[in-house]
């Protein structure tokens, strides 16, 4: 039974209940302050954190700093996202990718529209309508601006109204009436925004920030393109989200946002947007000509909360995020490809650029039979991995036999330093798709985002004779001999 958190107050007092959250009441300035204190407490494992007293702006104007990065939970790393997405706070990260991967396949359950929500508590328009209200950080050292959105998302429609969006991508503040918005073709929105460049129509959007928890989960996965975020997670919960209609777009938003930005994208008009330290971990790029998002209006709760996320070096949000949609999304196909595997888990260590697979020992029994290689196999889990969307960010798939836990770092570099021959354990993949945001091609690749990625066979010998043995203790020991270890050390010997 999930518990459905539908504001992201809701969820910032579990948080608290749970110890993971810490509270500011000291002046913190949105100036790199915020994005400091966020990263430090990211790369540390630290309590999210609520900051009350930001530099510039006056009581009632907050920010949540690192919503669903590592918990600082000791046994319950994954607390945060398990807890924004109803589960238990100790759901381990392979049961997050089995919850999904079943979820997936559900019927989409879709929003009520109510008559008023918190989230238009305060209804800013005309001249009032301006970012310069609300605490917008320049959260890294070299960030070409300040991020409206690093936790929010984008909700775009398209022009029959057949298929409503909710988008995460970038947006930066150009000044207090507009923004730019980073959209890319291959996207969701940017498919959205070519239909309304076909129309020669301006494109309706909001932007919301806070809100159901569960909402960046959403927007992060790989859905198809024509599933509403919106349906899946009703679908998800058990129950439809609640939303509101714009005061001056045609477009329903969360009825919980802390706050909502509405407005039009232009089709012409463009400002610079970027660089901005990215989930790679990396400030890299020059600004580009981005199109340009005109406010209409601006309607937020009562001393509102905006979620920021200090991008970079993992494990931060774009990782947490990736990681389990992503990997379920992958166990999926590789179980409707008739492929046989265990788990799968995109490493959010390695930015979720690496997927590791798990095939039981067994695996000759599903199909291939007695003459299907370790080579085969691993080319044939490859070639289903590596498929748009999730195929866009993975560059090396590894596939390991299941005696290995793809979430444990150590498990991992273990078995790919021994069981992968540094030549012949390596499958090529040719002129393979990836996201702009990588930064280990060449130029010419670039041109394309098109280049060579590969995959590791890490199994090892199907036959009995030519397997190895481990000399882990979970393998190698008789059950008793473990038992009697285990009482030893923990004094229960006799």
């Amino acid at each position: 039974m999930k518990t459905h958190l539908t504001s992201l107050r809701d969820y910032v007092d579990a948080l608290r209940k749970l110890g993971d959250l810490r509270e500011f009441d000291e002046e913190v300035d949105p100036h790199l302050e915020v994005g400091a204190v966020v990263r430090h407490g990211v790369e540390n494992r630290l309590p999210a954190q609520l900051f009350n007293h930001l530099r510039g702006h006056g009581p009632g104007r907050r920010i949540l700093g690192a919503p669903a990065a590592l918990s600082s939970l000791p046994e319950a790393p994954w607390a945060r996202v398990a807890v924004s997405l109803g589960l238990d706070p100790y759901t381990r990260p392979l049961d997050l990718v089995e919850e999904i991967a079943t979820a997936l396949d559900t019927e989409p359950v879709p929003p009520v529209t109510v008559a008023d929500g918190p989230c238009q508590e305060n209804v800013l328009l005309g001249e009032d309508a301006s970012l310069d209200a609300f605490p917008v950080p320049l959260v890294h050292a070299g960030d070409g601006g300040r991020y409206v959105n690093t936790w929010g998302s984008m909700v775009v429609r398209t022009p029959d109204g057949s298929w409503t969006n909710w988008a995460v991508t970038r947006v930066m503040a150009a000044d207090g009436r507009r923004m730019a918005v980073m959209i890319n073709p291959p996207q969701d929105i940017g498919k959205i925004y070519a239909q309304w460049q076909q129309r020669g129509e301006p494109m309706p959007a909001a932007l919301v920030q806070g809100g159901d928890p569960a909402i960046p989960f959403a927007g992060g996965m790989a859905l198809p393109s024509g599933c509403d975020e919106a349906g899946f997670l009703g679908a998800w919960f058990g129950e439809p989200l609640s939303v509101v209609r714009c005061r001056t777009v045609d477009l329903e938003v969360p009825a919980d946002a802390e706050i909502v930005v509405e407005g039009t994208v232009s089709l012409e008009e463009t400002v610079p947007e970027g660089p901005m330290g990215e989930f790679y971990g990396y400030i890299s790029g020059q600004p580009r000509p981005r199109p340009v998002f005109h406010i209409s209006a601006i309607t937020h709760r009562d001393d509102p909360i905006l979620p920021v996320v200090s991008a970079g070096k993992p494990v931060e949000e774009v990782h947490t995020v990736v990681g389990p949609t992503h990997s379920a999304e992958v166990l999926r196909n590789l179980r409707r490809a008739g492929l046989p595997v265990s788990a799968v888990w995109l490493l959010p260590e390695a930015c979720c650029t690496v997927a590791a697979v798990t095939v039981p020992r067994r695996w000759r029994q599903w199909g291939g039979g007695i003459h299907t290689t370790t080579r085969m196999l691993t080319r044939a889990i490859a070639s289903v991995v590596l498929r748009p969307k999730v195929g866009f960010w993975v560059t090396r798939v590894l596939v390991l036999d299941d005696d290995i836990d793809p979430t444990d770092l150590r498990d991992l570099s273990w078995a790919a330093a021994t069981r992968c021959h540094p030549v012949a354990g390596l499958v090529l993949f040719e002129d393979q798709l990836f996201t702009p945001l990588h930064i280990n091609y060449t130029p010419e690749e670039f041109r394309t985002l098109s280049g060579s990625k590969t995959a590791h066979d890490c199994l090892l010998p199907p036959e009995e004779e030519r397997r190895p043995v481990s000399t882990a203790f979970a393998q190698n020991f008789p059950e008793h001999v473990r038992e009697r270890a285990l009482a030893l050390w923990h004094g229960a010997a006799r």
